[in-house]
């Protein structure tokens, strides 16, 4: 019998190709996502993806989203406690749930600190892309067919002009030296519209770039509402 488990979904590439390798093995079934929300925003909180696309992404995806919203300028303890509610609220649902998935790519402190934080709550972690190499696995996304646009860029490292551009193979050659081809440093967040994890693709309207805190670029999608 399969594993249940549930995805940590921010809306962006690399949860979504998480939930794409992750439906290739046997051995594992993910049940449903699960967005961290910031209360007043309604958007995913750093990504800044809307309520709204996140769940549309799950409708294409064929999938429940769970939330766990925290509060703004929510500290460690609150983020955890907001999470081990919705972690509950998720158990008693599926009674044999007891692995949550991440799409971290390289990061060893992060997978570290996943690791121990939810073991303390009795939750299991998995990461199915860790330990890729990004360059090639950036390429491996978009030739598979997923579509995405950078909806917050951290102009510390990047310029500003990035944000909302088409996560290709022509953003990809235009990265700067010493920038992650995913991100994963921080450099970027995606939101994704389309890719083999959707049933179908999704109609997504591109708004205003604003600049928060001094530093993050981010670029705002929508649902298109319009005719088809």
């Amino acid at each position: 019998m399969a594993t249940p488990v549930l995805l940590s979904w921010s809306g962006g590439k690399d949860a979504a190709w998480a939930l794409h390798a992750l439906r290739q093995r046997q051995d594992v079934e993910v049940v449903a996502l699960l967005s961290t929300l910031t209360e007043g925003y309604e958007r995913a909180s750093m990504q800044g993806v809307r309520e709204e696309v996140l769940r549309l992404q799950a409708h294409a995806a064929g999938l429940p989203l769970l939330r766990a919203w925290i509060p703004q300028d929510c500290d460690n303890a609150g983020y955890l406690q907001r999470m081990g509610q919705a972690l509950e609220a998720a158990r008693l649902r599926w009674p044999a749930l007891r692995t949550l998935a991440f799409g971290d790519l390289l990061l060893e402190d992060i997978r570290h600190w996943r690791q121990q934080q939810y073991a303390a709550l009795d939750w299991d972690c998995l990461f199915p892309l860790f330990g890729r190499d990004t360059a090639t696995l950036a390429r491996q996304m978009i030739d598979g067919g997923l579509r995405a646009r950078l909806c917050c860029v951290d102009t510390r490292v990047l310029d500003a002009a990035f944000a909302g551009r088409a996560f290709d193979h022509a953003l990809l050659d235009a990265l700067p030296a010493g920038i992650d081809a995913c991100g994963e440093n921080g450099e970027f967040h995606t939101c994704v519209s389309a890719g083999p994890m959707f049933g179908v693709p999704l109609r997504l309207q591109q708004g205003d770039t604003v600049l928060r805190d001094a530093r993050y670029a981010y670029t705002d999608f929508a649902v298109d509402e319009g005719p088809s």
